[in-house]
């Protein structure tokens, strides 16, 4: 399994949203420096999604233990006439000093879930916001896209081919991570395997064959070069390409060792049932068929469903940028403040207060449904949230290594009910409860922001005692 490195970089205190600054220092000016609890959730999934897959974690890890601003950044701060001295001398001692408690990378979740809940004092928790949801959201977003391929792949290896039209070089580094989690087998990104690790793979371009005198020639030298390779056979024309494979194999003997075909244009059902054939017919029926062009979980599916002989998928452009569900509505919410529950009362963008925890529950191997809790309620079921950095320091948990994170994302889609883990939409969601007194405090906080009831701190506000 491969072992997972650490980015070249940490990325930048100013990148940010100037809000998170300029509320920072009127907090710095208040004097608000109580504890301050923020849960990063999903408020909704989107249309074509049955679950998602927690992706971002260790990223966010990175960043909140090397968080600083460094000299270049408050000069650039005091240029923009916006900030006072004294609060720019804070910024250049701030470091971020609080508990962070988060589901474990690559696990399932749900809309309303916590994904991460962020306790430190006030602006400590305020300023991380924006680069939290980048990080969460768009990894989040990349793996859940992964997993729908490789569940429409049904075992046949998926490799991802989607460095080159997606959204920046981040991009490509976080996504390639991603799909991993989500079980793609390998990448034609060499970055993301030299800092993550993982395997990579990869074919050639026509304009190898191109370069030739002919297609035989190109296959002829490129098998000479490297053994157990996959030749592109659709540069001029798929049966002649085959063809080309055949008399390759005809002229080396025992010493052909060419893997695979891949196609990459046209009709891959028909090309495929006919390479299939021809390949058959002259006796290479280990040579695999190897698909690419435009594919995504709903074409693979289409494909397989229909019988084409397919052993292999590379998958791009619609898997890099998550082609129909490109965004979540991800949103991070203060819940708690100097332990007195807060929550907003907004139409369709109601917020849920305090700490909480989220048991799952299960009936023999397969999962039935979630609860949402008070940190500190003792449910039936597994909690979910884990404490994973105290006082600024990550502890040394290990549940979010590359192999272990890939790991649970298959055992947690294949423990959903099966209509959950399918690529078509469900006719039910996954059942998600609050808990009793998770719903009557947050009546009672209703009713006190409506004036009904006077203020009181919740006992006990402290996160998650149980499950340090």
């Amino acid at each position: 399994m491969p072992v997972e490195g650490r980015a070249p970089m940490n990325p930048p205190a100013l990148l940010t949203d100037l809000y998170q600054l300029t509320m920072l220092q009127a907090y710095f000016a208040e004097g608000m420096t109580e504890t301050a609890v923020f849960d990063l959730f999903v408020r909704r999934l989107p249309e074509k999604r049955n679950y998602l897959v927690a992706c971002g974690i260790e990223s966010v890890l990175d960043y909140l233990e090397n968080l600083r601003f460094e000299s270049g950044d408050i000069e650039y701060l005091a240029q923009l006439g916006l900030f006072t001295h004294d609060f720019l001398d804070h910024l250049s001692s701030f470091r971020f000093g609080g508990d962070v408690y988060a589901m474990r990378e690559g696990s399932v979740f749900f809309a309303g879930e916590p994904i991460i809940e962020v306790i430190a004092p006030l602006p400590q928790a305020q300023l991380v916001e924006t680069y939290l949801l980048n990080q969460i959201t768009f990894q989040s977003v990349a793996a859940t896209k992964a997993s729908r391929v490789v569940t429409a792949a049904r075992d046949r290896p998926v490799v991802d081919f989607g460095l080159r039209r997606m959204h920046g070089a981040d991009a490509g580094l976080d996504a390639a991570r991603s799909f991993y989690v989500a079980g793609v087998d390998a990448t034609s990104n060499v970055l993301a395997g030299r800092i993550h690790g993982i395997p990579v793979a990869g074919t050639m371009a026509h304009s190898y064959i191109e370069a030739h005198a002919n297609e035989l020639e190109a296959f002829r030298s490129f098998a000479r070069s490297y053994a157990e390779t996959v030749l592109l056979v659709d540069t001029y024309d798929t049966a002649e390409g085959i063809a080309n494979v055949i008399r390759l194999a005809h002229e080396l003997g025992p010493e052909f060792n060419v893997r695979g075909v891949r196609l990459d244009s046209g009709d891959l059902a028909f090309l495929a049932a006919s390479a299939r054939e021809q390949l058959d017919a002259a006796g290479l029926n280990d040579v695999e068929i190897f698909a690419s062009s435009s594919l995504d979980e709903y074409e693979i599916e289409r494909l397989l469903d229909g019988g084409a002989p397919i052993d292999g998928f590379g998958v791009g452009t619609k898997m890099g940028v998550s082609e129909d569900a490109p965004y979540l509505d991800s949103v991070y919410k203060l819940v708690s403040f100097d332990g007195e529950g807060r929550m907003k009362l907004s139409p369709e963008k109601t917020t849920v207060p305090h700490c909480k925890q989220v048991f799952r529950n299960r009936r023999s191997e397969t999962f039935t449904h979630d609860v949402i809790a008070m940190h500190d309620e003792k449910l039936p079921g597994d909690p979910l949230l884990r404490k994973v950095m105290k006082s600024g320091r990550r502890l040394d948990t290990g549940f979010n290594a590359l192999g272990e994170a890939r790991d649970r994302r298959e055992n947690q889609v294949r423990s959903l009910p099966e209509e959950i883990r399918s690529i078509g939409p469900a006719s039910q969601p996954y059942r998600i409860e609050m808990s009793r007194r998770l719903s009557a405090e947050m009546l009672a906080l209703q009713r006190l922001r409506a004036g009904v009831a006077s203020p009181s701190k919740t006992q006990g506000e402290t996160p998650f005692s149980v499950n340090t």
